[in-house]
């Protein structure tokens, strides 16, 4: 199973952007046969480069992400980035975890600092780690593994000192040994580039940022969702949202649109690849990726 920073290497090396995809585990049997048997295969017909999958709140989906991530592995032969978080995990647990995962043939990591059960502040647990870029540096102890990180262009919902405070921590991250950066989704590709020249130009870090894109399937749902992580809504962009009000399917045609324009917009300026954050459904990111001729 490749790298995923080879993976880049070989892309950006041939003038292509990396294209990935993002799930995360369901809550049900019935949504387990659905990502599995349904939108998984349809979302892997358009060929992305890797696929990622989450890891729930305080590690409460670990097994099942272990689950999802050996079964693209095994039943498509596609590179998965298992996601590991510092939550509720000593590094005895890391390591353990670690071994489990390298048993599977996974090669691949994204670290995070992760969430806590319940929301909350996060507390660092007792033989644990307090920052991810501590998780990075263990995981590159432990073996040959492909790290990646999170880069927030608007800033961590949680970091109260401004954008800038927390650009300074993907520095350390990276400094730490992460191959590569996926950033929160966001809706104002300025942001995105802010962040981008901010953190190359400013703080030396030269690693491939990847914009994470999602693209609008309701009206309600993408307010929910970007209240949970802290992404903001362009002015412009809630207008419309708000005259499209309940129509589910009006919202999914015009998240289509959106997101093709930014990806397009992304793309042209240079961005190395897209990163899809699918909710678990496969309509509207393969149409996106129909429509900007990548699939």
């Amino acid at each position: 199973m490749k790298f995923i920073r080879d993976i880049f290497a070989a892309k950006m090396a041939a003038g292509k952007p990396v294209v990935s995809l993002e799930f995360f585990p369901p809550k049900t049997d019935e949504g387990d046969r659905a990502l599995l048997e349904k939108h998984i295969p349809a979302l892997l017909a358009t060929r992305p480069d890797f696929c990622s999958v989450t890891y729930g709140a305080g590690g409460s989906t670990r097994d099942k992400t272990l689950q999802i991530v050996d079964a693209i592995q095994r039943q498509h032969q596609l590179p998965a980035l298992a996601h590991l978080t510092c939550v509720n995990h000593t590094r005895d647990e890391v390591r353990a975890l670690l071994e489990k995962i390298r048993t599977l043939n996974c090669k691949n990591i994204l670290a995070l600092r992760g969430d806590p059960p319940g929301g909350g502040e996060f507390q660092p647990t007792p033989g644990g780690f307090e920052f991810s870029s501590q998780l990075v540096q263990f995981i590159r102890e432990q073996g040959d593994f492909s790290v990646g990180v999170a880069g927030f262009p608007e800033g961590h919902v949680a970091n109260k000192n401004g954008k800038h405070a927390d650009w300074q921590h993907l520095k350390e991250k990276v400094s730490a040994g992460a191959d590569f950066v996926i950033t929160q989704l966001f809706f104002d590709n300025a942001d995105y580039f802010e962040f981008r020249d901010y953190v190359t130009q400013k703080l030396g870090v030269n690693v491939p940022i990847v914009p994470g894109v999602i693209a609008i399937v309701s009206a309600a749902g993408i307010t929910k969702f970007t209240q949970l992580c802290g992404a903001k809504i362009p002015p412009a962009l809630r207008k419309r949202l708000d005259e499209i009000g309940a129509d589910d399917a009006d919202a999914m045609e015009f998240g289509i649109e959106y997101a093709t324009r930014q990806c397009e917009e992304l793309l042209r300026a240079g961005a190395p690849g897209l990163h899809f954050y699918t909710l678990n459904k496969a309509h509207s990111t393969v149409a996106v990726l129909k429509n900007l001729g990548l699939a």
